[in-house]
């Protein structure tokens, strides 16, 4: 199957039975891979609008995480980022992908974080966009009220609803009508099940633990007008890895890959240009 996507790119979408489980994506052009992973409100598809700016020359694959798109969820009821990191390996190298760049986003940090960890040689490069740094919760801890709370609203909304309520927070004020209404039509799509488990990576996740022992080229990249992983906390992300750099976006807030495509991929196409 295809779908169109910005600038008359056409994405190539596919899945897989890996391990008992099913994996889903959508892939774009050919060369050197380039790996997307989507945050804890989003899919595979909400990369289409910047993969014309991060494709040319390249094969660019999105993932959707297990339990979202066409994706099923992890065996696991509260899982930490092992096995997002292990399917997603899987999945590369089913692909034929030895080593490649990867872009994670939000939730997507702490696995691509976690893939660096796990599985070196399958990381060329890292890049954590606007990545969320998780809470550190012990395994059968308790979550943070703000974590168990978006699970509850969730249920008791529904996916249309909860979307309304959280996507424009995403966006930086006066962002582009389209675009708001992208990151809502995403959100819509989250399936509980998915989500559950993404918050369960999201209390036990220590983002800022995980890179302080990598070694693998790394940038962090945060907007400027971030609502929901401030600049702040990006910078100190940044801080904790060895050798990352930090690059700040003006004008665009959480979602930037659909506010402003081209200024959110232009750091991460500077990264790719210096990579040896």
């Amino acid at each position: 199957m295809t779908a169109p996507s910005r600038s008359g790119t056409v994405a190539r979408q596919g899945n897989a039975r890996l391990g008992g489980r099913v994996l889903s994506w959508v892939e774009a052009g050919q060369g050197q891979p380039l790996v997307l992973l989507h945050g804890i409100g989003s899919n595979a598809r909400s990369w289409l609008p910047v993969m014309p700016d991060l494709g040319a020359g390249r094969r660019v694959i999105a993932w959707d995480a297990p339990g979202y798109g066409a994706s099923d969820a992890l065996g696991e009821g509260r899982p930490d980022a092992v096995p997002y990191a292990d399917a997603l390996a899987a999945l590369l190298r089913s692909l034929g992908i030895s080593r490649a760049v990867v872009v994670g986003h939000s939730l997507g940090a702490l696995m691509g974080a976690a893939l660096a960890g796990r599985h070196p040689d399958l990381v060329a490069g890292l890049v954590l966009a606007d990545p969320a740094s998780g809470s550190g919760c012990p395994p059968d801890g308790p979550w943070p009220d703000a974590i168990a709370a978006r699970l509850r609203e969730l249920v008791e909304l529904g996916p249309e609803r909860f979307a309304e309520a959280r996507a424009p927070r995403l966006c930086a004020p006066g962002a582009p009508p389209d675009a708001v209404a992208a990151v809502r039509g995403a959100m819509a799509e989250i399936r509980i099940s998915g989500y559950a488990q993404a918050c369960s990576l999201l209390a036990r996740g220590d983002l800022a633990a995980a890179v302080a022992g990598l070694r693998v080229p790394g940038l962090v990249t945060c907007g400027a007008l971030d609502a929901v992983v401030p600049p702040d906390k990006a910078r100190r992300i940044a801080d904790a890895w060895p050798g990352a750099r930090y690059v700040e976006i003006p004008g665009v807030g959480h979602a930037g890959y659909v506010e402003n495509p081209a200024a959110y991929a232009a750091p991460i196409l500077r990264f790719l240009e210096a990579m040896p």
